[in-house]
């Protein structure tokens, strides 16, 4: 692939990546004021968020360290809560060239988030990991700098507009899934059942009280089996053999 081409991914990656920064950035304010909350610092909270990538890791981190508990619970709390990114980068590592170097693939593991993967997973044919970087490259500044500035200003702006901004990063999700879905009976189904699924998880007593990563988890494993088994996709060398 050509240096232009390469740079077109770049490119064409920070401009589907503005949409997730702007949601990050409201996202990430409310997370900075629970940051503070703990007693960290803008520096520490900068930090947290530039290498952690993750809201519900983030948020209950930062509940940990206010409650002053040992490493250890902080470390099983996010390997729970976080266990679903091990899906999506064994998700992902499928569309991408299997002779991409170790080093691409160990960033764009890194650097999965919903909103990436999402993105990322509609691309049609392989991906390119300058696609995923530049979505990084924005996303992840708009992470960090809202974990800074609820940190330093606190309570400042309202929590409706707080909450306003973040629409953003539901109506990026349906822009995602409702082309597909209108092209594919298979694909819109499977996106009300995964819907509908996830709403009774968190209505069911004996299962609301699971983490949000674990529901996922369950969810993605079990509709995504089902789906594979109830609808299989013929690979691309077995329609040219045929």
């Amino acid at each position: 692939m050509t240096d232009n081409q390469t740079a077109a991914w770049f490119r064409r990656g920070i401009k589907n990546g503005v949409p997730i920064a702007l949601g990050y950035f409201a996202v990430s304010f409310t997370l900075g004021i629970a940051a503070r909350d703990a007693g960290l610092t803008a520096a520490q909270g900068a930090l947290a968020s530039a290498t952690t990538l993750a809201s519900a890791g983030q948020f209950a981190g930062f509940q940990v360290i206010a409650a002053s508990a040992a490493y250890a619970e902080m470390a099983v709390m996010m390997l729970v809560i976080n266990a679903r990114y091990l899906l999506m980068s064994c998700s992902l590592s499928q569309k991408l060239d299997p002779d991409l170097p170790f080093f691409h693939r160990l960033l764009l593991g890194w650097g999965i988030t919903d909103e990436i993967f999402g993105v990322a997973s509609a691309v049609p044919g392989r991906l390119h990991p300058c696609y995923n970087y530049g979505m990084m490259a924005v996303a992840i500044p708009g992470w960090t700098t809202g974990t800074v500035l609820g940190i330093a200003v606190g309570n400042v702006l309202p929590a409706r507009v707080v909450s306003a901004l973040g629409v953003g990063l539901y109506g990026m999700f349906l822009a995602i899934i409702i082309p597909p879905a209108r092209q594919n009976r298979v694909i819109a189904a499977v996106v009300a059942v995964s819907m509908a699924a996830s709403f009774a998880l968190t209505r069911l007593p004996a299962l609301a009280a699971l983490s949000s990563g674990t529901r996922t988890i369950v969810l993605t494993v079990v509709i995504a089996l089902a789906a594979a088994v109830l609808f299989p996709v013929q690979e691309e060398e077995d329609a040219h053999a045929a």
